[in-house]
C-alpha cells in the first residue's frame, strides 16, 4: 500500500511522575506507571481513535518501551477492539493491529535516580538559561541527542513505507518532548521554533494527513507556542489598562450599582419679587393667617415629604431695609406645618444689609440675570451689584471684589517635599496600575509582569512540579 494515509502521534496518559515528581528519586523513570486518571485518558483515546479510523483501515503502532507508554497503548487497544460497548462492534480485531516497541521513541534520558527537588529545580533553571534543545542533563542527554535518535527512526520508517503491505494508519505512542522532536525532524523546523513550542497534552492526538496528489503530510493541529501565549497575555493587559475602555457602558453593566436613595428634587415656583427672609419674618408675626403654599406637580409622595430635599424653594436675596411681606410665599416643606421663624440677631441682620439688591429686571442671582447685558465674568455684575465702600471712595462692583480677593490670596509654590509626597500618594514609580487620579500604568511594568507569568507557567509545565515527562 505504500505510505499510510495518517500518521498519529500520541503522548502517554497521566503517570504517577506527573503528579508527584519526588517519585523519580526512588523509582526508575522507565518503571513509572499510569494513575487511575491516566487509565481513563488512555481508554478515552481508544474511543476517539475508533471514530477517527475507517472500517477498512489497517493499523500499526510503535510504542516507547517505558511502562507509562506501554500501559497507554494497552488502554487504547482495550476500547479500540472491544465489542461490549454501546457502539456497533469494533471492526478492528487484535490480529489486524501490529504493535512494536521502539526504544528510539523513549523519553529523553534525565539520568538515573534523580536528586532532591531543590537540585532538580536548579537544573531546570539552568536549562532554561542555557537553552532547552542543547542543554545536556547530567548523566543524561539533551534534546539534540534525542533528535539524533529520532532521525534514525525516521529513516527506518521511510524504508518501511516502500513496502506494499504497510498499514494505512501509523500510530506512535511516545512522550511530550519526543513528539516535538519528531515533528522538528520531519518538517525541518528550526531550534528557535522548537524551543517556542509548549508541551503536548496527555493523550492528545497530533495528526499528519497525507496529500493524495503530492504525497506530503500536512499537520492538522495548531500547536501551542509560548510566543502566542505571551501575545494573548499582552492583549489582555492592554485591554485591561486601555483608557478608552475604562469607562464604557459595558464596564458599568458588569457590576450594576444600586440607585441612590436620595429622592428627586422637586422645585417649587420661584418668587423673585419678594425676598425670602421678609416672607418668613412676616409669617412669624402673623401665625394665625395660613401661608399660600405652591408646590411642584409631583411632590405628594410620603418619602419626598418626609425628606428635607423633597421640595425646595428657590433662594432669593434679602432686602436691606427689613420690610416684610407674605404674598406668594413658597414653603420648603409642603407636608409640614410652617414653623415660626425668629428675627435674625442684630449682627446677622447687619450682614444681610451688605447683600446686593435685585436688579432692574427683578433678578437677584447672577445666573438669573438677562443675557443681553455685557460683562467679563458675571452678567450685569458690574452694573447692578454694588458693595459697601469706604468713605470717599467709589462703589466697588462684584467683579472688583472678586479680583481683589484673588490678588490678596498669596501664591504658594510647591516645595520638593510636596512633590515627593504627591508622587508617593499617586503611586507613580512603584509599578502600580492606574490609581484614583487615573494615572496610566507603566507599559514596561506590564511587559515585565507578562514575562514573569510566562516564566512561572513554563516552570510549572516543564519543571519539578510540571509535566516534562
Amino acid at each position: 500500500m505504500g505510505k499510510p494515509r495518517l500518521i498519529i502521534l500520541i503522548r502517554h496518559a497521566q503517570s504517577e511522575g506527573n503528579k508527584n515528581r519526588a517519585i523519580h528519586q526512588m523509582v526508575p523513570d522507565h518503571r513509572v506507571k499510569l494513575t487511575d486518571e491516566g487509565w481513563k485518558q488512555a481508554e478515552d483515546a481508544g474511543q476517539r481513535l475508533r471514530h477517527l479510523l475507517r472500517p477498512d483501515d489497517s493499523l500499526q503502532i510503535f510504542t516507547s518501551p517505558y511502562r507509562r507508554a506501554r500501559e497507554t497503548t494497552e488502554g487504547i487497544l482495550r476500547t479500540l477492539t472491544a465489542h461490549n460497548t454501546s457502539d456497533s462492534p469494533s471492526p478492528f480485531s487484535k490480529h489486524r493491529i501490529k504493535v512494536y516497541e521502539e526504544p528510539r521513541l523513549r523519553e529523553q534520558d534525565f539520568g538515573n535516580f534523580q536528586p532532591d527537588s531543590a537540585a532538580m529545580e536548579r537544573m531546570w533553571q539552568e536549562r532554561a538559561d542555557y537553552g532547552h534543545f542543547f542543554y545536556r542533563i547530567p548523566n543524561g542527554e539533551s534534546a539534540a541527542d534525542a533528535y539524533d535518535r529520532v532521525s534514525g527512526f525516521n529513516e527506518s520508517l521511510w524504508r518501511q513505507f516502500g513496502e506494499k503491505d504497510f498499514p494505512s494508519v501509523l500510530v506512535l505512542v511516545s512522550h511530550g518532548l519526543m513528539c516535538r522532536v519528531f515533528l522538528m525532524k520531519w518538517y525541518h523546523w528550526s531550534v528557535e521554533y522548537f524551543e517556542d513550542l509548549r508541551n503536548v497534552n496527555h493523550c492528545e492526538f497530533i495528526i499528519m494527513k497525507k496529500n493524495p496528489e503530492s504525497g506530503k503530510y500536512a499537520l492538522e493541529n495548531n500547536l501551542r507556542t509560548w510566543s502566542e501565549l505571551k501575545r494573548q497575555r499582552q492583549e489582555q493587559e492592554a485591554a485591561k489598562n486601555n483608557p478608552s475602555r475604562r469607562n464604557t457602558l459595558s464596564a458599568f453593566l458588569k457590576e450594576p450599582e444600586e440607585p441612590p436613595s436620595v429622592p428627586t428634587h422637586q422645585w417649587a415656583e420661584q418668587n423673585t419679587n419678594v425676598p425670602l427672609l421678609e416672607q418668613q419674618l412676616q409669617q412669624s408675626q402673623t401665625p394665625s393667617s395660613p401661608a399660600v403654599i405652591t408646590t411642584a406637580a409631583h411632590s405628594s409622595t410620603n418619602d419626598r415629604d418626609d425628606h428635607p430635599l423633597g421640595s425646595e424653594a428657590a433662594p432669593t436675596s434679602a432686602s436691606t431695609d427689613g420690610a416684610t411681606d407674605t404674598s406668594n410665599f413658597t414653603n420648603p416643606f409642603p407636608s409640614k406645618a410652617a414653623l415660626p421663624i425668629r428675627p435674625l440677631p442684630p449682627h446677622l441682620a447687619s450682614e444681610t444689609s451688605k447683600l446686593p439688591r435685585p436688579g432692574p429686571s427683578g433678578t437677584s442671582t447672577p445666573h438669573e440675570m438677562p443675557s443681553d447685558e455685557e460683562n467679563d465674568y458675571f452678567p450685569a455684575a458690574n452694573k447692578t451689584q454694588t458693595a459697601v465702600s469706604p468713605k470717599g471712595s467709589a462703589p466697588k462692583t462684584g467683579h472688583d471684589i472678586l479680583a481683589a480677593s484673588l490678588r490678596q490670596a498669596p501664591e504658594r509654590k510647591p516645595t520638593p517635599e510636596d512633590i515627593e509626597r504627591w508622587v508617593g500618594e499617586s503611586g507613580m514609580g512603584t509599578g502600580k496600575h492606574a490609581d484614583a487620579l487615573g494615572d496610566e500604568p507603566d507599559p514596561e511594568a506590564d511587559e515585565r509582569k507578562v514575562e514573569r507569568e510566562l516564566r512561572e507557567q513554563r516552570r510549572r509545565e516543564e519543571g519539578v512540579k510540571g509535566n516534562v515527562y
